[in-house]
Parts: structure tokens; sequence; C-alpha cells
């Protein structure tokens, strides 16, 4: 078989899609991770799911149109739990979107492959085939954000467990009989190391804060030496710190990927997790494992959409 040059693989086409609460992403990217075009249209005046479909079809519509070669298919991120291209619920400030077979309804009206996931899997297989872990196989990554979601990779491909129930990171219990979290358990993750966390941490340690602080915020001041602000982040890094150690034991990932704003902070903010997962690891699970920041930012959701679309349909 002769081997594909660059030329050849970049002739290869897929329609991204990145639905967000107020807005969806949508572009062509080939297969080299390069984003031909993309543009974003706002969702603020859909009131209903058929009007959200719609405005779906005429972004594929548009790419399909100013593109005018072939796609091998359409991927789709979507905030949820999603089995076999069906919304099973959790579309988060969109209306409907409950057990509805938007892959079927979407290739009846388009014609085309459609492959759904959830949004942060997809981010995070961004960053395994295009961005911060390009030269692993095995990743977990961690957008630490109002919430933390995450993305399991094995062998260069998503895992999520049985009907893509799992790989929910953020709720991996750190505090038995903890803080009570949105999911209905206690003492997850997110309730201890997301940015929501932190501020409300933030706020019981300074109790003249602004209101509306946030992490940003936070971070300046815990540079300048703000006592509330070291202490605040130190709690931040130790609980965080913590869920890492758990994946490291479980999986012994290549790349520990942390995404969401608050990674772009800067190296320090790698470096402190590092040396506590160090610290707190097996040895010999954390041996071939490495922290680093994510690369992609806002265009991963994208990028991550057409990789799954690449890795399902380009050899079928």
């Amino acid at each position: 078989m002769v081997a594909k040059n660059d030329t050849q693989m970049s002739k290869s086409h897929a329609i991204g899609i990145d639905i967000g609460g107020t807005s969806l992403k949508c572009g062509v990217v080939n297969e080299l991770g390069e984003i031909l075009f993309s543009f974003i249209v706002s969702l603020k005046e859909a009131k209903t799911e058929a009007e959200i479909i719609n405005l779906m079809i005429d972004a594929i519509k548009q790419c399909t149109d100013q593109l005018k070669e072939p796609i091998v298919g359409i991927g789709i991120g979507f905030p949820g739990l999603i089995e076999d291209d069906v919304i099973i619920g959790g579309g988060v400030n969109l209306p409907g979107f409950e057990q509805l077979p938007l892959g079927k309804i979407l290739k009846d009206r388009t014609g085309h492959n459609i492959v759904i996931d959830n949004d942060a899997n997809l981010m995070g297989l961004a960053e395994l085939i295009y961005g911060a872990a390009k030269d692993s196989t095995d990743a977990v990554f961690l957008t630490i954000g109002t919430g933390i979601g995450g993305a399991i990779m094995i062998n260069k491909g998503l895992y999520s467990g049985f009907k893509n129930r799992g790989g929910e990171l953020g709720h991996t219990v750190i505090q038995q009989n903890g803080i009570l979290c949105n999911c209905g358990g206690r003492g997850c993750l997110e309730t201890y190391a997301s940015v929501t966390a932190l501020i409300n941490y933030y706020k019981t340690q300074n109790t003249a804060a602004e209101e509306n602080i946030d992490g940003k915020t936070i971070i300046e001041k815990y540079l300048s030496g703000e006592d509330h602000a070291v202490k605040t982040m130190q709690h931040h890094f130790d609980y965080l710190a913590a869920g890492i150690v758990n994946f490291v034991n479980i999986f012994s990932p290549q790349k520990v990927i942390i995404g969401g704003g608050i990674s772009e902070a800067g190296q320090f903010y790698i470096d402190e997790l590092t040396q506590r997962v160090k610290t707190g690891a097996l040895p010999i699970s954390f041996a071939h494992s490495k922290i680093v920041a994510a690369e992609l930012g806002n265009k991963a959701g994208l990028l991550g959409a057409c990789a799954n679309a690449f890795q399902k349909f380009k050899n079928a």
C-alpha cells in the first residue's frame, strides 16, 4: 500500500459543529487539523428544538456550498449525555433535546454521515490528535471552569464506558460525605477544584471580597502574594492534584491535559500541580506521565468534532 503524503491527506475534509448554550460554531477542517474556515451562529433567537436543528442544517449547507468538495462526514459536539448519536439529555440552556435521535434527523435531512459526542470528550480528543498530546496514545483531559469536564483517551480513541455513560472525571469523589454537588452526590472533585469552588473558597477566606470576583483576579492576587489568595490557590492545587493522582494511578496516561481559561494562568500553575501529583501518585504509574496545559483553546471543540468524524468515517 502506498503511503499518503501530507498533500493527499489534506484533501480529506470534515465539517464540525460545536454547540454551546448561546451559539454554535461551525467550520470545515482538513485531516491535518487545519481549519479552512469557520463561523459562529447565535442561538439566542431560537426558541425551540426545531429552530436550532434548522440553524444546524443551514450551517452545514453553508459549509458544503463554500467548500465545493466532498466531505467524509460531520462531527458534532453537544453538551450532555449522548448514546449512539441520540441526545439523552443535559443540553444546558437549550430547549428540548431529550431522547432525541439527532444523528438520524441530520443524516436524513443532509445526506451526510453524522457522529455526535459530548463536547468535553471532543475537546480532549482534539488535544490528543492535534494539540498538547499529539505525540501520545493515552491521555486524560480535564477542563477546569464553572464545573470540571473531562475525557479519557486510550490508544488514540475516546473511552467513555458502556453506552458512553462514563468519563465523568469531575465527579470522582475525593471527600467522603463532602460538599453537595449539582450532580446530587457529595464530595465530587468539581465541588472542590472548579473555578466556582475556587471563588467560593476565596470568599470564605476574605469576607471583604467583591461579590463578582473571578478566577483571573484571584490568580493575580495570588501572584502578588495576597494571603487570602495564596491560601485559596494552595487549597485549589491540593484538591485538583488529589483528583489527578487518582487518574494517574488508574490510567497511567502519557499526558494529563489541563484545559479551561485557568490553564492559561502560566507555567506556575502546571508546575504546582506536577509537584503535588509526583508526590502523591504511585511512582510506577507517574513514570511516563506529564501534566501539560491545553494548546487549542476555543478551537478544541470544532477540531475534536472533526477528528471524531475522521476516525469514524475516513476508512468506513
